[in-house]
């Protein structure tokens, strides 16, 4: 059964930065926790679209890039987990959208958008998550999911928010 997460986060912080944050791949494990060891073990950026011309310069992944995650599923166990993903679509301050190719889910699309918002005369940007996902090994994956997948995942989610506060810094 396919499962649907969407969360929302706005950041004091302009569309072009946030968006170049997520965009480029190297800021991914720092928005896990730091138990699972996240690492990206190997890449093939293709490179986005033109950037426009507000963006900051850094590397950013576009659609067609591929990776290959590795990170622990659990706090206390040294083995390792592989996802493979790859960039399914990409727009410039707008949106991109991953897949999981290989990896803990039978299915798997994250899609990331951000929209400029303005709260309480600050001007920001609205961040949000979009996956659907569907747990492996049919009831057995399901009854996990009810009994504590659901909520790692929200977990899994609020923590990044977290870090997305902490790693964004104002543009100069």
């Amino acid at each position: 059964m396919r499962h649907r997460l969407n969360t929302q986060q706005w950041v004091p912080y302009p569309v072009e930065q946030v968006f170049a944050f997520f965009a480029n791949p190297g800021n991914l494990p720092p928005l896990m926790p730091a138990w699972q060891s996240a690492q990206i073990d190997t890449s093939t950026i293709i490179d986005p679209p033109p950037r426009p011309p507000l963006y900051p310069r850094s590397t950013a992944a576009g659609a067609g890039t591929r990776m290959t995650i590795s990170f622990r599923l659990l706090p206390w166990v040294p083995v390792r987990m592989q996802w493979d993903a790859r960039i399914t679509a990409f727009a410039w301050g707008d949106h991109f959208c991953d897949e999981q190719l290989r990896g803990p889910f039978a299915y798997w699309l994250h899609c990331h958008r951000v929209a400029p918002e303005v709260r309480d005369g600050t001007p920001g940007t609205l961040v949000t998550d979009d996956v659907t996902y569907e747990m492996k090994f049919g009831l057995l994956g399901e009854a996990a999911h009810l009994l504590g997948g659901r909520l790692q995942m929200r977990s899994l989610f609020r923590f990044r928010q977290r870090q997305l506060l902490r790693l964004l810094k104002p543009s100069s």
